[in-house]
């Protein structure tokens, strides 16, 4: 055989053997874009990205923009997740909870954390995480209305609902014991627009989770749950498929913050406004935002970026000491808008307590000491709370409850532990050894509770008719360092 020939089949054994090394390459280079995007959510593929992405919803009890930033349980809990995790986070805001599942199913993100329910049909379809809080469903009306009362009344009404939620779940299982039931979906509406909707008198009935009830009847005060469609429900995130390193690592997180004590300050935070709600104090609240809160707002804005303090949070606290009344004076001698004592007017340079531009500025600069007498060791949200405490009951009362706190075992940093040390500040048993002495130590956790309450109603007023939008439907992102 000649060396010619030889070199010939070489040739063609190499040129028939390119476009199969090639095909081979192209599958490997393939195969490896689809099991990364199935591994996607891996705690090493996240960390490798710098990046946890988060899906959820643009709502009160999600994710939402406030006067000095982004807020929502949601957004505080998945935040504070990938700093565990030494990344940052992005969040990809969908319209609604299907947009949602539909996104983590097509792999958009590594966790769906939206308030979701674990339901036995998503439990087979979904890798859920752990469960981090606890709901139950409620039927919702409209106050002085025509209301059913039992589920012989509601087959009465047909219920508005968002199409494939835990709420339309429910009612399937429902009508197989009540063959009449009906009701009507949406794909338009979120859960929240309904809710409007039912407030306007525009829809008679909804399904509802207790904790969005707790929430949105303040901003909509004539909103009422009437009677429970369902046992308790677990809400829990839900991970990218096959993200199993990720759930383990979800599961022992999640126990380290319960243990803490931080998830129950974060619920707390978020829902534990549906034992404070009185229906004639949040309408007149409503009422006197639009009369009252004009003729103040400008100066009210002026004094927070004069002393770096979110201004709905002063005008919160105003409303709570003088419900917005510039003239107001109770018998124990304080005045004005921020109710200052004569000393402490002097002390800020306030010569008129009933000029409610000198009594804004004068409570806000007295309010902006105080925070800055609180610890660096407490969070930034909880020094207002401690500084508001102060502000009510005195700093010295607030200096006996915190080294209080740390006697008894709890963290003297942390408002969810001292707003349960404070009461106790009325017993003998305790106030015979501190410094100061007794205090009505139940008053500042009132006074703070409501002025938190105040402020949350009173930026989602601000604010909610723009989220509530239903042409909002595009999707938004927020990365978070």
């Amino acid at each position: 055989m000649s060396k010619y020939t030889k070199k010939s089949r070489n040739h063609t054994l190499q040129h028939r053997l390119i476009p199969i090394i090639s095909a081979c390459f192209i599958f490997l280079v393939g195969m490896g874009i689809v099991l990364d995007s199935l591994f996607l959510s891996s705690l090493h593929t996240i960390r490798k990205r710098k990046k946890l992405i988060v899906l959820t919803t643009n709502t009160s009890s999600t994710y939402y923009y406030g006067t000095d930033g982004p807020k929502g349980m949601e957004y505080e809990l998945a935040t504070l997740f990938a700093q565990s995790l030494g990344v940052e986070v992005e969040f990809r805001i969908k319209h609604n909870i299907n947009e949602v599942l539909k996104a983590i199913q097509n792999g958009e993100g590594d966790i769906a954390a939206a308030g979701i329910t674990r339901t036995p049909e998503r439990q087979n379809e979904y890798l859920f995480g752990p469960t981090y809080y606890e709901v139950t469903q409620y039927v919702v009306g409209k106050r002085f209305g025509q209301l059913p009362r039992s589920m012989e009344d509601l087959l009465q009404f047909k219920p508005v609902i968002v199409s494939g939620t835990s709420f339309e779940e429910n009612l399937k299982r429902l009508k197989k014991e009540y063959p009449a039931l009906e009701w009507d979906t949406t794909t338009v509406l979120s859960t929240e627009q309904i809710l409007e909707k039912v407030w306007l008198g525009e829809i008679d009935v909804t399904i509802c989770d207790d904790k969005i009830i707790s929430l949105y009847r303040r901003y909509f005060p004539e909103l009422i749950p009437l009677f429970p469609v369902s046992d308790t429900e677990e809400i829990a995130w839900i991970l990218r498929r096959n993200g199993y390193d990720l759930k383990r690592y979800a599961e022992k997180w999640f126990e380290k913050i319960k243990k803490s004590g931080y998830l129950d300050e974060l619920v707390a935070k978020y829902f534990g406004y549906y034992e404070f709600f009185d229906y004639f104090d949040i309408r007149t609240f409503h009422w006197r935002i639009e009369t009252r809160l004009p003729l103040y707002r400008k100066w009210f804005e002026e004094a927070g970026e004069k002393y770096n303090i979110p201004w709905t949070l002063l005008a919160a606290q105003s409303y709570q000491e003088s419900h917005w009344n510039s003239r107001a004076i109770s018998p124990t001698g304080v005045r004005g808008l921020m109710m200052l004592t004569q000393t402490t007017a002097q002390a800020v340079g306030v010569t008129n307590r009933l000029d409610a531009k000198q009594s804004i500025f004068g409570g806000a600069r007295y309010l902006a000491g105080l925070i800055d007498r609180i610890p660096l060791s407490v969070q930034p949200n909880d020094r207002y709370l401690f500084a508001l405490a102060a502000y009510n009951v005195g700093f010295g009362h607030l200096t006996d409850a915190r080294k209080l706190a740390a006697e008894l075992g709890k963290n003297p940093d942390s408002w969810h532990d001292l707003k349960s040390v404070l009461p106790l500040l009325s017993q003998p048993k305790y106030y015979s050894k501190l410094t100061f002495g007794y205090a009505r130590g139940m008053e500042p956790v009132r006074y703070v509770d409501r002025i938190v309450n105040y402020r949350d109603i009173l930026e989602q007023t601000l604010f909610l008719p723009q989220e509530l939008n239903p042409d909002t439907t595009n999707t938004n992102t927020l990365q978070v360092q």
